[in-house]
């Protein structure tokens, strides 16, 4: 990992305390950030570390946020020679995720 990757960063997140509530609460927090220039699949990741929650930039499928995740995964990752190839071997279907809330939907509306 180098320096110029490696971006701490501070994000307004808007989080849904109470399922199916309207009630919606914001923090600032501070995460840490990466961004991926070679790899074909993820573009970006950002760790929580109170929350340990990852969210996960894809290239082709938009952000997604992974639920209970140790922050070591979140190290490794920064690591891997082959990112993709972690995710799918340490991160995919280990851990809770759904698609990020706040991602917009552009086009044809679901029927």
């Amino acid at each position: 990992m180098s320096a110029q990757d490696f971006h701490p960063a501070l994000f307004l997140i808007r989080l849904d305390c109470r399922k199916g509530t309207r009630h919606w609460f914001f923090r600032w927090m501070l995460m840490r950030a990466y961004r991926f220039n070679q790899s074909s699949l993820i573009e970006r990741i950002a760790f929580d570390d109170d929350a340990h929650t990852l969210s996960i930039s894809f290239r082709q499928t938009g952000k997604y946020l992974y639920y209970d995740v140790p922050a070591t995964i979140f190290d490794e990752l920064c690591k891997a020679v082959s990112v993709g190839t972690y995710f799918n071997e340490q991160i995919k279907g280990r851990f809770a995720c759904r698609r990020d809330p706040e991602r917009r939907r552009f086009g044809p509306k679901d029927k």
